[in-house]
């Protein structure tokens, strides 16, 4: 028998888990920068912004970015790291991978593109600076393998950065739940023409370990000086921690 573990709210194979995560993101893929912007009223590019800040990524770096989608970050990796570094845009979704691929190109950016799991890197050991994964890692049905894995390709000295969706601070509560189960699922249906991606979507934030809890996660992968900032009331949270 197959294991399980949960797709939102929903308990599947975990064979079955991977086709469904994938699902959505071909099915949103076109979309998914106008629907973050609208969702997130913009502030996304600001939890973004904030996690760049804090890779601190310099000429000359090694920089995989995993889950990467639509290049946000490996966009700016790669002009900040320059024509010494390596940057890396990593996603398991072909459909992400092409979007942000294409985007890159568009700004002149010639920087290697792979279709890869995080839970499988195909990275030698102790080889990047930096790694990011933003809005990725609850999508992962094993995260402490992804962890591992993501700490295993960091070199000594080097800084993994988690970018995703958290637990929400108790006085917005309420408010947070109309909005993600309500609002959000009609305008995915409105802008995107798909409902059902995005109820996935506030189910999965459910479903996602809350601060502590990953914390705890990436200190059990051997990451080490692990802290998380909350952005926008817990809204969003950056985990960091560095590999000694």
């Amino acid at each position: 028998m197959s294991n399980t573990t949960h797709f939102g709210y929903k308990t599947v194979a975990e064979d079955d888990k991977v086709k469904e995560v994938a699902k959505v993101f071909h099915s949103v893929a076109a979309k998914y920068d106008v629907m973050n912007d609208v969702m997130s009223a913009g502030l996304h590019r600001l939890w973004k912004t904030f996690t760049i800040a804090n890779a601190a990524v310099r000429p000359g770096f090694k920089v995989l970015d995993i889950a990467g989608g639509t290049g946000d970050l490996a966009k700016v990796f790669a002009r900040q790291a320059g024509p010494t570094g390596e940057v890396w845009l990593t996603d398991i979704n072909e459909s992400m991978l092409r979007v942000g691929r294409d985007r890159l190109l568009n700004r002149g950016l010639v920087t290697p593109t792979l279709l890869c799991d995080a839970e499988k890197l195909p990275f030698p050991d102790n080889y990047f600076d930096r790694v990011s994964v933003a809005f990725g890692l609850r999508n992962m049905t094993h995260k402490d393998v992804a962890l591992s894995e993501m700490r295993r390709v960091l070199k000594p000295g080097g800084k993994l950065l988690v970018l995703e969706f958290s637990k929400v601070a108790a006085p917005l509560q309420k408010p947070y739940d109309v909005y993600s189960f309500s609002v959000l699922p009609w305008m995915g249906q409105k802008i995107a023409g798909d409902a059902e991606s995005y109820r996935y979507l506030a189910e999965s934030i459910r479903m996602h370990p809350d601060q502590e809890t990953l914390k705890t996660m990436m200190q059990a992968a051997g990451l080490e000086r692990v802290e998380y900032y909350n952005l926008t009331a817990g809204v969003a949270a950056l985990h960091t921690g560095i590999k000694l």
